[in-house]
């Protein structure tokens, strides 16, 4: 079946100073970059103390291997359109993804549809589809705020676990790719809307060693593999594939020591794309329900009851429910934490050191504290969504260290 046609490789790089005058607080150490040479951006250093920590979020990111499950099939006489396993790049993907689900909605000529899921992808689904014109009912058990999609990370990743190598084949590069590609065109008609549901902000990534690109060779002494335990079992069995939009995704650049706001040997800055959780879907329900659509609570146990539904085509977006819903065992849990401290305004930046990193959103500072050897491998298979508060008050110690010593460096 034909897919909607996408945007092309052209695409504008924008990059946004985190920048202002230094301001007081825990850790907020004044003598901290403080531009002694011209050039050197000036950081509000971030308040790491753990009396900032006021949420714990875990998320279990549905991992296909064989990548996002778009494909159709009739339940009780009804076109059922899936769009669901994406990893960790639901946020990423969901216009890509939704510009699919719905072209193939659009092939039976429907008048309505019904969106089951109100997570990212259900939700920009069923906007994508009003947009062609069609009646939308959502059918979930909550809306956006309350789903899995709001306990992501929230920023632009859309390689993030997304599929297996050899299970994907080799189509699904390109399919990633226009999804990708289109999803950052649509993420960019947002940014400087009220409430900021997108923008950018400089990533520094800081070391004591140089900052190289990891790569994830074979390890021949592993012998497993999904194909013989259902589960990946190494980093190369992972596509990775944001080589490919290279081009229009600022890429991470080394910093001389004149632009190093930092007291560290090295250090590499980029500028990330994120997404404000509350004002991006504040934006799109207001559109949503502007448009006219209407939203059911239900919970659907089984493929069936989807034949009591008054539309004729539905497209299914329940994430990880569906591994359960859908009987779809091909679902893989991968668990991820954050931890949320309070949002800090004159902080737009992110830091990344070793294996913990902090993230600055108009929602909160997102923490981090991940296993970098560990690669893609971090949490397959744990289905574990109680929080452990430890790991992200240690990723805050490590992160504060490298402030105070920032500081030292800069009196």
């Amino acid at each position: 079946m034909q897919q909607t046609a996408f945007i092309g490789q052209a695409a504008t790089r924008r990059r946004l100073l985190g920048g202002a005058l230094m301001a007081g607080g825990a850790l907020a150490v004044p003598g901290l970059v403080r531009g002694q040479v011209l050039g050197t951006p000036s950081l509000v250093p971030m308040r790491l103390s753990p009396d900032q920590l006021v949420d714990m979020k875990c998320c279990l990111r549905p991992l296909r291997a064989a990548g996002p499950n778009l494909g159709t099939e009739s339940v009780g006489g009804k076109l059922v359109v899936h769009n669901y396993g994406h990893g960790g790049s639901g946020w990423s993907l969901s216009w890509g993804s939704a510009e699919v689900a719905v072209g193939k909605a659009l092939a039976s000529l429907p008048r309505s549809v019904a969106v089951v899921g109100c997570g990212i992808i259900g939700l920009t689904s069923a906007v994508v589809a009003q947009r062609y014109g069609l009646d939308v009912t959502i059918y979930a058990r909550d809306q956006i705020a309350r789903t899995r999609s709001f306990r992501a990370s929230g920023s632009y990743t859309p390689g993030s676990r997304i599929a297996l190598v050899e299970p994907a084949g080799p189509q699904f590069p390109d399919l990633w790719e226009q999804m990708a590609r289109h999803s950052w065109r649509m993420f960019r008609t947002m940014l400087g809307l009220p409430g900021e549901p997108v923008r950018f902000g400089d990533s520094y990534a800081v070391s004591d060693a140089p900052i190289e690109r990891r790569t994830w060779p074979a390890d021949p002494a592993i012998t497993e593999s999904f194909a013989t335990a259902g589960l990946p079992r190494q980093n190369s069995e992972f596509a990775h594939l944001d080589s490919r939009i290279a081009d229009i995704v600022p890429q991470a650049v080394p910093l001389p020591p004149g632009e190093n706001p930092f007291g560290m040997p090295y250090a590499t800055r980029s500028s990330q794309m994120h997404f404000n959780f509350p004002a991006y879907a504040a934006i799109l329900l207001d559109e949503f329900f502007g448009r006219g659509g209407k939203f059911v609570n239900r919970v659907f146990h089984r493929p069936g009851e989807l034949a009591d539904l008054p539309e004729d085509v539905v497209i299914h977006a329940t994430g990880y429910a569906a591994r359960d819903f859908w009987g779809d065992r091909t679902v893989i849990p991968v668990r991820g934490q954050t931890g949320w401290l309070v949002p800090q305004p004159g902080v737009n930046y992110s830091l990344r050191y070793r294996n913990v990193s902090a993230l600055s959103k108009g929602d909160g500072i997102v923490i981090m504290n991940n296993n970098p050897d560990l690669g893609d491998m971090l949490g397959v298979g744990d289905s574990m969504e109680l929080p452990n508060r430890a790991p992200i008050e240690e990723a805050m110690a490590t992160l504060a260290a490298i402030f105070a010593r920032s500081a030292g460096a800069a009196a």
